[in-house]
C-alpha cells in the first residue's frame, strides 16, 4: 500500500483493513495497556493504527502510527505512518500535536508526494480552530500563511483547489472580525474608533462581503461627525459598486434625508479608494 492509497483509505473509508493482525494483537494482550509491541512488525503496528481510525479512536491510532515512527524510524513504514499520526491527531482535535507530526513530515520528506497533503494538514491545524477564539485573530493570520504555501508551493496538487476556498472564508473571517468592532464602536457613538475599524475593511479587505456594509457604516459615522463630504464619497463609491445591495439603499435614503447626493469630494482617504476601485488609478 502506498502513503498515498493509506491516506485515500482514511478520508474515504474504504480500502480494506487488515482484520486479522488486529485479531492477532488483541489475542497476545498488545492492546493499549496491554504488553510490548516490539514483537511485531511496522506493517501489523501501522494496520493496526488504521484499525484504531476505522473504530474512530484516534488518539489510539495515533499512538500506533508513533509506535511505528519510534520502533521503524528509517523504515517505509514510519514515513507513511507520520502522515497518518498527523491525520489521527487532527481527528482527535488535538492541533499541537497535528501540526508537528506534518511539520516534521515536511521537514523529513519535503520533496514527497505528501508533502503536500502534510502541508494541507499543517494549514487546518489553525484553520479548524479560526471560529474558536475571540477576538484574538492570530491563528486566523497562521491559517492564510499556511494556506498560501498550499497555494503557491503546490499549485497542482489536489488540495491547492480547497486551501483557495479556505483563504478566502478566513480572509472574510478577518473582515468579519473588524466588522464586529467597528460596529460595536458605532453603537456606543465612538465614532472615530468605529471608522478606523470600517477603514480597515475598505483598505485591505475590499474583495470580502463586508465591504458594503463597512462604507454604509462609513456614511453613518461621517454624518454623525458632520463630515459630509466624506460621507458623500463613501456613497459614491456603494453607489458604483454596490448599488444593488441594500447597504446603498440605505445609504441613499440616508444622505437623500439631509439633502446631500453621492458624489465624490476632495482628496481624502476615500476619494483615494474610489480612484482605485472606480478609475484603477493607484497613484
Amino acid at each position: 500500500m502506498t502513503a498515498g492509497r493509506a491516506r485515500k483509505f482514511v478520508i474515504l473509508g474504504v480500502a480494506a483493513l487488515a482484520i486479522a493482525g488486529c485479531d492477532e494483537f488483541r489475542s497476545k494482550g498488545t492492546a493499549p495497556g496491554g504488553g510490548s509491541l516490539e514483537g511485531y512488525t511496522a506493517q501489523q503496528i501501522f494496520e493496526r493504527g488504521e484499525y484504531e481510525i476505522e473504530k474512530k479512536d484516534n488518539e489510539e491510532a495515533a499512538m500506533f502510527f508513533s509506535e511505528v515512527e519510534r520502533l521503524y524510524p528509517y523504515s517505509e513504514w514510519a514515513k507513511r505512518a507520520l502522515i497518518m499520526q498527523a491525520y489521527a491527531f487532527h481527528q482527535d482535535k488535538d492541533y499541537e500535536n497535528s501540526r508537528a507530526a506534518a511539520q516534521r513530515f515536511i521537514d523529513f520528506y519535503p520533496a514527497d508526494d505528501d508533502a503536500a497533503y502534510a502541508q494541507y494538514l499543517l494549514a487546518l491545524s489553525y484553520y479548524d480552530q479560526i471560529e474558536e477564539v475571540g477576538r484574538d485573530q492570530g491563528l486566523t493570520f497562521q491559517a492564510l500563511q499556511s494556506l498560501r504555501t498550499v497555494i503557491e508551493r503546490y499549485p497542482d496538487s489536489e488540495y491547492a483547489r480547497s486551501a483557495i476556498l479556505k483563504f478566502d472564508l478566513a480572509f472574510d473571517h478577518l473582515a468579519g472580525k473588524e466588522m464586529e468592532i467597528g460596529r460595536y464602536y458605532l453603537k456606543r457613538d465612538h465614532f472615530g474608533a468605529a471608522i478606523n475599524r470600517f477603514r480597515v475593511v475598505v483598505e485591505d479587505f475590499q474583495t470580502t462581503t463586508h465591504t458594503p456594509e463597512a462604507l454604509h457604516r462609513l456614511v453613518e459615522s461621517y454624518l454623525s461627525l458632520g463630515l459630509t463630504e466624506e460621507a458623500q464619497t463613501a456613497g459614491a463609491i456603494l453607489g458604483y459598486n454596490f448599488q444593488s445591495t441594500d447597504w446603498y439603499e440605505d445609504s441613499y435614503e440616508l444622505l437623500r434625508g439631509q439633502g446631500l447626493e453621492m458624489k465624490v469630494f476632495g482628496n481624502n482617504w476615500l476619494s483615494k479608494v474610489y480612484r482605485q476601485m472606480i478609475k484603477g488609478q493607484w497613484l
